[in-house]
């Protein structure tokens, strides 16, 4: 005898329920196998399951959408930084700035060599620091570093750090909307599950192969272990 596995995605649980709700609905009242309490939990839960798995989808597209934008800030982020500090570094070498004006920058220690960069959070960190750096030794009669300048820098920093703490939104309002969609899952597979044994309840006297293209009927999906054959 097949067995009957529950739905594995959010799409096959919708159609799961639609296909047995419209059953029924197609179905004379006195034929219908489904009890009406069953039937009006259904109809409830499927309209706001699909209203849950809709904003999610919207929130997650938004997400995606803006992270394209949010890759080329940090390659841009990234670039003028790394750039800025190798010219910062080769005009200590020249001896055009003083060598312990790198601790204004926290690149004491860096041995002439670009801090890591890879992480949003390390652009965030050094770009603050190199900023502030800059301006506390212009503001200190110091010569400003050109290409990049450091104003080129902060409005590449400005536009990265409004896109960084933008798709943190977006991310924080996906997971909350996911987050939504999976608790809601046990109660949509709670209702499938009742309305399935109704179904198989009320054709347990036909014969097999009857029984089972009835139930189909409602949505019921069965599969079939190998080897083996309808009796």
């Amino acid at each position: 005898m097949p067995y009957r596995r529950l739905p594995n995605t959010d799409n096959a649980r919708i159609k799961a329920l639609k296909t047995a709700i419209r059953k029924c609905s197609n179905t004379n009242f006195n034929e219908v196998v489904v009890s009406m309490k069953t039937l009006y939990r259904a109809r409830l839960v499927i309209e706001k399951f699909e209203r849950i798995c809709d904003i999610y989808q919207q929130t997650f597209e938004i997400q995606i959408k803006a992270n394209k934008s949010f890759q080329s800030q940090i390659k841009n982020i990234r670039m003028y930084l790394s750039h800025f500090i190798q010219v910062l570094h080769l005009s200590v070498i020249r001896e055009e700035i003083k060598s312990e004006n790198l601790s204004m920058y926290g690149l004491e220690e860096s041995n002439m060599q670009v801090p890591d960069l890879t992480s949003n959070e390390m652009l965030l960190d050094w770009g603050n620091k190199i900023i502030k750096g800059e301006d506390k030794r212009i503001a200190n009669g110091g010569v400003p570093i050109y290409n990049p300048t450091i104003a080129k820098v902060k409005v590449m920093y400005s536009i990265f750090k409004d896109g960084y703490y933008t798709q943190q939104i977006h991310q924080k309002a996906t997971s909350r909307t996911q987050s939504d969609v999976v608790k809601f899952r046990s109660e949509i597979d709670e209702i499938i599950l009742q309305l399935w044994q109704e179904v198989e309840d009320a054709n347990v006297n036909l014969p097999t192969q009857e029984r089972i293209e009835k139930n189909k009927e409602y949505g019921i999906i069965y599969y079939y272990r190998k080897g083996e054959t309808i009796e």
